[in-house]
């Protein structure tokens, strides 16, 4: 009878440790993970919705696997400094990248840059996505969609959009809107989304495409117009407004969304335990309530998932800017 029970509790033992084993990362050097800090380098400025995702998960990130996740912002050129470091960094899932929609936006726009995005990174986990909103200054003599267009296609080229800069995800729904309208405006590229908003708040532009995140005060403050939203469904934050699609572009869908890559060769163990985390961080009732008051929606892949997304993605917006011939600036 002892002995019976004594293998008994071996096998339940063994059991374990082979549980235990399945949940423990390792890197190539065949050490936990992680058995130090890790950087999630943000290559936007800091206040924006990457910088302040990064954030969110990197320190839930750092609360489940006992190691700070430090935010590392580093801006410019349209995300290539930042991003290129990532690249660069050693594959062992101590260095990873905030990345955007931009990114697969710039694998067209941008052919000389100094990576490949699908061949330099491996897909680690999306996070989540938000509807952009379009907005017009109060001055505009415009109510609605329909209101845009009769103006744009009396007067083209008299009425113009600011964005962010060249290939950000508020230039291209810009474009795809334009393109699928078929009207003219202007684009008026910014460095960043503070001088776009200021300006668009300040009249000194007629519309522009923002996260509805950050424009949706903005718009209930009576400072901005909002027109429509841009995603599928209409936005929990502005559940008034229509989508760009109800009020007369039907197909129309472009939002920002984030996620998470790693250097190309980081070990499978590492990016699964990560994938692991941030499905459960982003899965979470609590999460999923928090994000919605915001206009986010949380997103949920696999890693092979999202890399078959991102090449989704990269094929959507290459066929936009070749069919508009846009070129970076």
């Amino acid at each position: 009878m002892r002995r019976s029970i004594l293998r008994g509790l071996l096998a339940v033992l063994l059991l374990g440790a082979v549980a235990a084993q399945a949940q423990t990362a390792t890197t190539g050097s065949g050490q936990a993970y992680p058995s130090k800090p890790v950087r999630i380098v943000v290559p936007f400025a800091a206040g924006g919705p990457a910088d302040n995702y990064a954030r969110f998960i990197g320190q839930r990130l750092g609360e489940a696997l006992g190691q700070p996740f430090v935010i590392d912002n580093r801006p410019g050129a349209g995300s290539l400094i930042g991003t290129d470091l990532v690249a660069k960094a050693p594959a062992d899932g101590y260095t990873l990248l905030m990345m955007s929609n931009t990114h697969t936006v710039n694998e067209t726009l941008i052919p000389s840059k100094p990576f490949v995005l699908m061949r330099d990174f491996v897909a680690v986990a999306p996070v989540n996505y938000s509807d952009l909103l379009l907005v017009t200054h109060p001055s505009l003599p415009v109510q609605n969609l329909q209101d845009i267009l009769k103006l744009a296609k009396d007067k083209p080229g008299k009425y113009n959009y600011a964005s962010s800069g060249p290939g950000t995800p508020y230039h291209m729904a810009g474009e795809l809107f334009k393109s699928m309208a078929g009207i003219y405006l202007v684009h008026i590229p910014y460095r960043g989304s503070s001088g776009a908003r200021a300006d668009i708040i300040g009249g000194q532009v007629d519309m522009m495409f923002d996260a509805v995140t950050t424009m949706a005060e903005q718009a209930r403050a009576g400072k901005v117009r909002a027109i429509a939203t841009s995603g599928r469904e209409r936005s929990s934050v502005l559940p008034e407004v229509p989508t760009l699609s109800e009020a007369g572009l039907p197909g129309y869908e472009a939002t920002i969304w984030l996620g998470l890559m790693a250097p190309a060769a980081t070990p499978k163990a590492v990016v699964d335990r990560l994938n692991q985390e941030v499905s459960r961080i982003v899965g979470q009732a609590e999460v999923r309530q928090l994000w919605a008051r915001q206009g986010a929606t949380p997103l949920l892949m696999n890693p092979q998932e999202f890399d078959k997304y991102m090449r989704e993605d990269i094929a959507k917006w290459a066929r936009v800017i070749q069919a508009a011939g846009i070129k970076a600036d």
